[in-house]
């Protein structure tokens, strides 16, 4: 049975990014857009980086252009504007796909883990995956809960 750990992507510098490093981390994983209405999400996302960074949660954010073309810049130019107008330092992925044929394995095992309303779908940008420790355990939220409100999951998985 596949977990996280059997995962790899790219940074959005396009270096190689090998889920095995995160064994034993709880890992938050949003696929993110800077031109969309959920933009401001990324700063409570890097909240919780900050406030939870080193008792083990990694977030990590993957821009994605596949709702109404709301991530249209490079990946270079994405990292910008997230660390300039949000201050992110949590770490940002290559821009991927997360619906259809081109769809990232991550993505594919996400939404067969944690399902939505629309099944196997990603409904918007801002979906967000919590992945346990044990790396196969994974909660769902939609782009309309605030990273706030994930806390005191992520406390209780901690």
């Amino acid at each position: 049975m596949p977990n996280l750990y059997d995962f790899s992507a790219q940074n959005s510098n396009g270096t190689p990014f090998d889920f095995s490093s995160l064994k034993g981390k709880t890992v938050l994983i949003v696929n993110t857009a800077t031109k969309c209405g959920f933009a401001p999400q990324f700063d409570g996302l890097e909240a919780l980086h900050q406030q939870y960074k080193d008792k083990g949660l990694v977030v990590l954010g993957f821009p994605c252009d596949q709702f109404a073309h709301q991530e249209p810049v490079t990946d270079s130019d994405m990292t910008e504007f997230c660390k300039v107008n949000h201050g992110v330092t949590f770490p940002l992925m290559g821009k991927i796909k997360v619906n259809g044929k081109e769809a990232h394995p991550l993505y594919v095992w996400l939404k067969e883990q944690a399902p939505g309303t629309l099944g196997s779908t990603i409904k918007w940008n801002f979906t967000k995956f919590l992945v346990e420790k044990d790396g196969v355990t994974v909660h769902r939220y939609a782009p309309t809960d605030v990273p706030s409100s994930i806390a005191p999951k992520i406390e209780e998985v901690l």
